[in-house]
């Protein structure tokens, strides 16, 4: 019986990319980017940069302006008999980033797809940020509007779960105003930035003192906030 190593059957290979640090690569993951027949990524400039040397499939834009006329062509190279690798910039494809379309489109024409396992932000900051991790929401990006924020955070005050979700260096400092202002200044909060890269940093806190803690040092990155179930000390 061949391997995957021996034969790589025609499919869409979904492949989790490093969120930071290039080791992170996993050495499936760069077995199957050499062996695909075309690279379906967010940005071709930044996926050449951690492309195995081996490789040599063209690569193919597929980002949130153009996913939705990119993905049916894409399960049209696997329904041809491709192997077709789906990137983005960093992580899982379709957490938060593309990724959902082309799945969609292969999905409902009775195409095989295929995880190929790497670095999830969200994982990681649960993972070491001493918050309950046996239920969790995932929210992805919050809305930019300080009403908006405040209403999600509302009305999960009292839910019996983690909550977790990216923002952007420019709203960070805002978002944990809003959640102070919603939840008071003891809620406990994970603050994870530029995760496996050179300048992480994870502060576990009362979401007053993490948010001075976070407006002392760099806003600089990516940020993955995890707000905890109400009455968790750490």
């Amino acid at each position: 019986m061949q391997t995957e190593e021996e034969s790589l059957p025609p499919a869409l290979y979904v492949v989790g990319t490093p969120i930071g640090n290039r080791a992170e690569l996993s050495p499936r993951a760069a077995a199957i980017l050499s062996r695909v027949d075309v690279i379906a990524c967010e940005d071709t400039r930044h996926t050449r940069r951690i492309l195995p040397e081996d490789t040599d499939a063209p690569l193919i834009p597929c980002h949130e302006h153009n996913e939705n006329t990119v993905a049916p062509a894409l399960a049209e190279r696997v329904a041809r008999g491709e192997r077709v690798a789906l990137v983005t910039d960093a992580g899982m494809p379709g957490i938060s980033d593309p990724g959902f379309r082309a799945v969609r489109a292969c999905r409902a024409r009775g195409l095989a797809v295929t995880p190929v396992s790497g670095p999830c932000a969200l994982v990681d900051a649960l993972a070491v940020s001493g918050l309950p991790t046996d239920a969790f929401l995932f929210l992805g990006f919050l809305p930019p509007k300080t009403a908006a924020r405040r209403r999600i955070f509302t009305e999960h005050a009292d839910a019996p779960y983690t909550l977790v979700f990216y923002e952007s260096t420019h709203r960070i400092l805002k978002a944990l105003a809003d959640i102070e202002e919603t939840l008071g200044k003891e809620r406990c909060v994970c603050v994870a930035r530029e995760l496996t890269k050179r300048h992480e940093t994870v502060v576990t806190a009362p979401v007053a003192a993490a948010r001075e803690a976070v407006a002392r040092g760099s806003q600089k990155g990516e940020f993955v906030v995890l707000v905890a179930k109400k009455d968790y000390v750490l």
